[in-house]
Formats: C-alpha cells, sequence, structure tokens
C-alpha cells in the first residue's frame, strides 16, 4: 500500500472512531438531557401526536385524548374544565401544569413501569399509549365545592380543600377563577399563545390554584393552633379560665386591640371553650403573648407551616410562621394576623389533624396510576408527616369545636343530626380593602370522615355582611353533606 492511500485509510479510521464516540456519548451519556430538553421539536412532536393517557375521577375522565384529522392525530380534551381545572392543570404544546405536569411520564407512556408495554407495542408495530391517572377527589364534594363558590355574589375569587382525615386524601379541590384548559391545549398554536399571554395577564390571577397557590393571614381560624399550644404547654385544658374583657393592649405599644363585635365575650374571665366559642380576640391575643414565639412556632410548624407537603401537585406555597416576630407581633399572631399567612390547604390540614387524633398526614391528589390495560402501577399510600398534639388534645379541642357549632359563630356548618366541629375566620388586611373570610371543619365529630377548609379571598359582598360563618360556612356544609350524606 502506498503512503497516499496509508494516509486517506488512517484519516477514514478516525473519522469512524470520532463517530462511534459521539454515537456513543450522546447515547449514553445526552439521552436523558436532550429527551427532556423544550427545544427537542421531535421529542415534543412525538409527544403531542400520542394517545395520552386519561386523567379519572371516579369512573369518569376529566382530562382525554381523543383522534383529531390534523397532522397530530390526538387532541387533548377536559370536559368539566372549569370545575377541575385547578387540580388537572394542561397539556399543551408548550408545556404541562398541574397533575398533567407531575404525572407526564405515565401519562405520555414514557414512564419506566410502561416498559414493557412500551415493548410489546413496539412488537406489534402498534402507536404506544399513555398511562391513566387515577385521582383522589370525590365528584360529589368536588361539585359541592364547585357549586358553592360559584354561588358566591359576583365574580368571587376564593377556594375550598377538603381532606379524608385518617390517610390524607384530597376529595375536593375548587379555586375561582379558574380558565378553560382546552383552550390551552389547541392545535392552534398562535391562539394558545394569544390565549397565554392574556391570562398571564390577567390581574384576577385565573392560572393560579389558590387553594394551594394564595396565602393570606388566616384570621380566626388560626386560634386553633394558639388553643392547641396552650393545650399542650399543660397549663389549660377546655375549662381553663382566661382573659376576656372589651380589649387586649399589646405590649411594647399603647394600641388596643378589641373583639370582632365589640363585646366583652362573656365578662374579665371566661372558659377556653367559651373564648372558641365566641372568637374571643382578647384570649388568644393573651394566650400567644403568655406563650411566647418559640411555643407558637413549634406549634404552627408541626401542623405544616414554614414547609411544604404536597409531592404530586406542583404550585404550593409554603404558609409562614415567622420565628423572628417580636412580642406586639407575637400575640397578634394569636389571632391569625401579623406575618401569619396560610393557603386554604394548610388550614384543612390543621383541621384534619385535630380530627385525626393529632396526627397530620401528607396531602396527595394521585390515587393511583394505571397501564393502558387497567392493571395498577403504582398506588399512593398514606403517610403521617407529624405529630401536631397528643391525642387527648384532639379530643378536647374536638369538644370546643362541636360546642362552637352547635352554640358559638360557627352554627352556619350545623348538619341536623350530625356532630360537627367548626371554626370561622374573618382576617383583617388594609384599611382599603374587605377582610378575608375563612372556615373549618369535619365531621362527623366522632368518627371524622372529612375535614374541609373555605377561604373567601373577596366577592361582592358588603364589608359589613363579610364573615367566615356567612360566607364559608354554607359551603363547608354543602361539602361535608355531599361525603358523610350523600
Amino acid at each position: 500500500m502506498n503512503k497516499p492511500i496509508r494516509v486517506v485509510a488512517v484519516f477514514c479510521l478516525l473519522l469512524f472512531v470520532a463517530l462511534l464516540l459521539n454515537s456513543s456519548y450522546l447515547m449514553y451519556f445526552r439521552a436523558g438531557d436532550l429527551g427532556e430538553d423544550p427545544r427537542n421539536r421531535r421529542i415534543i412532536n412525538n409527544a403531542f401526536s400520542r394517545e395520552r393517557g386519561a386523567i379519572l375521577v371516579g369512573k369518569d375522565a376529566v382530562a382525554r385524548s381523543v383522534p383529531s384529522d390534523d397532522k397530530y392525530e390526538f387532541q387533548r380534551t377536559y370536559p368539566q374544565p372549569l370545575k377541575y381545572a385547578p387540580v388537572t392543570g394542561h397539556f399543551s404544546f408548550f408545556t404541562q401544569t398541574g397533575v398533567e405536569r407531575s404525572q407526564n411520564d405515565v401519562l405520555s407512556g414514557e414512564d419506566s413501569r410502561l416498559f414493557v408495554t412500551r415493548l410489546v407495542d413496539l412488537l406489534k408495530n402498534a402507536e404506544p399509549k399513555g398511562g391513566n391517572v387515577q385521582l383522589t377527589l370525590d365528584p360529589a364534594a368536588q361539585d359541592a365545592a364547585w357549586a358553592g363558590l360559584e354561588a358566591l355574589p359576583g365574580d368571587a375569587k376564593g377556594a375550598v380543600v377538603a381532606l379524608e382525615p385518617s390517610t390524607g386524601r384530597v376529595l375536593a379541590m375548587a379555586s375561582t377563577p379558574t380558565y378553560d384548559p382546552n383552550g390551552m391545549a389547541s392545535h392552534d398554536f398562535g391562539s394558545v399563545a394569544e390565549l397565554t399571554e392574556r391570562l398571564q395577564a390577567d390581574p384576577d390571577d385565573p392560572l393560579i390554584n389558590r387553594a394551594i397557590g394564595t396565602t393570606l393571614p388566616p384570621g380566626s381560624t388560626f386560634k386553633l393552633v394558639t388553643a392547641t399550644a396552650a393545650i399542650e404547654s399543660g397549663d389549660y385544658d377546655a375549662d381553663s379560665m382566661v382573659p376576656g374583657g372589651f380589649a387586649f393592649q399589646l405590649p411594647q405599644s399603647e394600641t388596643k386591640i378589641k373583639n370582632h363585635d365589640g363585646g366583652d365575650c362573656g365578662g374579665k374571665r371566661i372558659s377556653l371553650t367559651r373564648a372558641l366559642e365566641v372568637s374571643c380576640n382578647v384570649s388568644f391575643l393573651s394566650l400567644a403573648d403568655e406563650l411566647g414565639n418559640d411555643a407558637m412556632a413549634d406549634q404552627a410548624e408541626k401542623f405544616g407551616f414554614n414547609s411544604t407537603s404536597l409531592q404530586d401537585l406542583p404550585g404550593q406555597a409554603k404558609s409562614l410562621y415567622p420565628r423572628d416576630m417580636d412580642e406586639p407581633q407575637t400575640a397578634m399572631s394569636g389571632i391569625g394576623q401579623s406575618s401569619v399567612t396560610a393557603t386554604p390547604l394548610q388550614m384543612a390540614m390543621v383541621a384534619a389533624a385535630i380530627a385525626n387524633g393529632g396526627d397530620v398526614m401528607r396531602p396527595y391528589v394521585v390515587n393511583e396510576v394505571r397501564a393502558p390495560d387497567l392493571s395498577v402501577l403504582g398506588q399512593t399510600d398514606p403517610e403521617r408527616i407529624s405529630e401536631a398534639m397528643s391525642s387527648s388534645t384532639a379530643s378536647e379541642l374536638t369538644r370546643m369545636l362541636v360546642s362552637t357549632v352547635a352554640q358559638g359563630t360557627a352554627t352556619p356548618a350545623a348538619i341536623p343530626g350530625i356532630d360537627v366541629a367548626g371554626k370561622t375566620g374573618t382576617a383583617q388586611s388594609t384599611p382599603d380593602r374587605p377582610p378575608y373570610a375563612w372556615f373549618v371543619s369535619f365531621a362527623p365529630a366522632d368518627d371524622p370522615q372529612i375535614a374541609v377548609a373555605v377561604m373567601v379571598e373577596s366577592s361582592d359582598t358588603s364589608r359589613d355582611e363579610i364573615a367566615g360563618g356567612r360566607l364559608g360556612g354554607p359551603i363547608a356544609k354543602a361539602v361535608m353533606e355531599a361525603v358523610i350524606a350523600p
């Protein structure tokens, strides 16, 4: 072999080795990154053209793919879009949100547990299909939550969350205003871009799931946390006498905080049960001031404040109880004001923990995932994430909350023949905007099956008429009835 031919042969060999090394690098080291790269149009086109699995509530699909007559072959549709959008989210050519995002691998068929299914489809020369996701939502509870928010006056903003106390299963999650995910799933990408821009610019934030993404002062519903801290300290029980009266003077300040109705709660000294029944600000300001910031923060964190708990639904905001509040701020925190903020999910977790004997369960929305042939791939197991209080404290609080519904401020949630535990909340924000209305409850008190939190951020209701019991109580009652007395 002469020299020029040897040079060409060596050069070709080097090119072949370089090609082999590059192919190996792409296949074994970069395949994952390239597959997840949002700029990879081939991957996006393949995923968008595939029959995506369904998202189910009960036996009904709340998100499914149907054949289309364009090049993408399948169209994602949402049969009950407004009611379920905060949970399902949407699947568009550009992105996914909600369960569409958290369960994307299963729904798209890319999950490792679907490897055999993909292999069988390959051997049959059949198009691959995605798996299905079964949600924990109870259709009747979701209907009641949605109807309650829709019935509020005007274009209301609010949210409802219902949990199964013993497991953490989310039974209902509704939020208003919301949006139609069908528009986001359209194959007309120009209209999708226009709709996205319009929704993102909407000052009412319809894309936010207020049940988990909005934090506001929880008002008097936070008195449950204060009461728990007081009883857990060992110095108080339901019959202990606590300060009442017309006003509480904040420490290090000349400011006096009055009760919501301007009254004296029944006297200068009242029982802790009475304080909860009439939602006495003076009592809980005094207790938080006495307990101090560390004890209050410790108790709040046992309920889940200062952390997040949802693992199968994106967008959860952290509920906050700051550990650096001064004495006046700590006292105000006892009535859910100052720098304390909570999501409706967090306050539902507080109610659920009391209902569950003190144990806080991790909330979850995905019950199980299934292959296209409906075989079960996986199921979510309930998980206890903390003990917020002893079982005796939980029993004592339950009796106090039942009394609050029977003869206190929470009577709008009363259900004939069933003991209901509940607490109202009306949180002040700024002088130029109306207060927020809250309500938390659970039932039946002796065998809790559901815990509910309702938050009304705003509605077409006069300022004097805004109260947690008046706006949130009837909604909570309807959601509880949907589960325990369908």
